[in-house]
């Protein structure tokens, strides 16, 4: 058995608080149910906004720096993510086809160490 990251995208400037009020939110239910069913979910996680951050970024010289906000220069982040144990690469795109649809969002896909 392998560990799988399946990690959440989103457009910055996305609200959370939708989600609720669709059938997605019903969907994400059902796939957590289904994964803990099957006995592959580990851990699963929604984040807040990236407003929510605090990057720390170490400097050549090994000083550290802090400050508020995202930390990768992008047009999406990280939004919410699962780690499941299943049996291959092949079985983890199968859950992160079902978690795209779920979460009508694209997701990554990618194995642990």
């Amino acid at each position: 058995m392998s560990r799988f990251l399946i990690a959440i995208h989103r457009p910055h400037g996305y609200d959370a608080s939708t989600l609720s009020e669709t059938s997605a939110a019903a969907d994400i239910d059902d796939l957590n149910d289904a994964m803990v069913l099957a006995g592959v979910r580990v851990f699963v996680g929604g984040l807040q906004p990236p407003s929510r951050s605090t990057s720390i970024r170490r400097q050549p010289d090994g000083t550290l720096s802090e400050s508020a906000g995202h930390f990768l220069n992008s047009d999406e982040f990280v939004d919410g993510f699962w780690v499941l144990e299943v049996p291959s690469m092949e079985e983890a795109l199968h859950w992160g086809r079902k978690a795209a649809q779920a979460c009508r969002a694209s997701v990554e896909v990618r194995p642990f160490y």
